[in-house]
């Protein structure tokens, strides 16, 4: 048995386009089955995911989350991904699991974007300056060309280092004004209170959250839930999961029908934009079929290298 071990230096035979597409096969196989499982010594947490698509393959990945490790100069965020196959369930790939997070995170919102966004959107703010805004931007970017990008982060310090590595990202000092002056606002945050408040909205944006991965986490207030329409990658593994979705549905301020879609109903044509004015809320909730969907083309593009 041959097992392909893939580097992180893969990415320089992907593309965002080439991922998205993956994304849309992936979506048009049967779904997925999915199952995440917590262990948790607060502040930190190990999460394993699991995914399996009919006739796409199998695959485990797990992650440790250690919020305290940028103050000792380490990522927060580690781990393992193995794909297997789907004919006979044996090993057929061990893939760098930052690489598999990098594309997987940014491109689950790149393609909600691609959908939801309006297709003039020339502002975008990214809120947080971690890892994960890093390849926002270079998603983002190559959707959006032509795109003025500010960062928002709680440490300045951050917000210079994202600003200092991407050009022409200037650097916002409030937040509420960076956000009623952007297009497409993209909060990727550890935060477990709310950030983002409805309030700050406007008719035609497109607001993407990404932090929030664990049942008492948030990144926007219920004002905003009521205000947007609602949109998910996956009803599974985000409805009852991840605050965003299951504080205001337990307080009594949405239902789970207050979701308009998920990328499974792309086909019926029901994750789309209806009008200009609306305001799009997109949660990615980075399961792990789309994980999978992402080894999968991984694995694809370094076999044809």
């Amino acid at each position: 048995m041959t097992v392909d071990l893939i580097p992180f230096d893969a990415e320089k035979y992907m593309t965002w386009a080439g991922l998205c597409d993956a994304f849309d096969a992936g979506h048009k196989r049967p779904r997925a089955q999915v199952d995440d499982t917590f262990i948790r010594r607060d502040p930190d947490t190990v999460l394993s995911r699991t995914a399996w698509i009919d006739g796409m393959g199998l695959l485990v990945k797990t992650a440790t989350i250690f919020p305290g490790n940028p103050a000792q100069d380490r990522a927060s965020i580690n781990g393992a991904v193995n794909l297997f196959s789907d004919g006979d369930g044996t090993l057929q790939a061990l893939i760098d699991f930052h690489l598999v997070t990098k594309w997987k995170t940014a491109g689950d919102s790149l393609w909600a974007a691609s959908k939801l966004a309006r297709k003039d959107s020339r502002k975008i703010l990214l809120v947080g300056a971690g890892t994960v805004a890093h390849s926002l931007y270079d998603a983002y970017q190559s959707l959006f060309p032509d795109a003025e990008f500010t960062v928002w982060n709680r440490s300045t310090q951050g917000a210079r280092r994202l600003a200092a590595a991407r050009p022409k990202v200037a650097i916002a000092t409030d937040l509420q004004t960076a956000v009623e002056g952007a297009d497409i606002i993209s909060c990727a945050t550890m935060s477990t209170a709310p950030l983002i408040r409805g309030d700050w909205l406007r008719p035609g944006q497109h607001v993407d959250l990404i932090g929030a991965y664990r049942a008492d986490m948030r990144e926007v207030d219920d004002t905003a839930i009521t205000r947007g329409t609602l949109f998910v990658d996956n009803r599974d593994t985000t409805i009852d999961h991840i605050g965003e979705l299951k504080i205001p549905i337990t307080n009594g301020v949405i239902t789970p029908d207050a979701v308009a879609a998920d990328y499974y109903d792309m086909a019926g044509g029901t994750f789309a934009r209806t009008s200009d004015d609306q305001i799009t809320i997109f949660k990615n909730g980075g399961g792990a079929h789309l994980d999978l969907m992402t080894a999968d083309y991984i694995q694809e593009v370094w076999r044809n290298r």
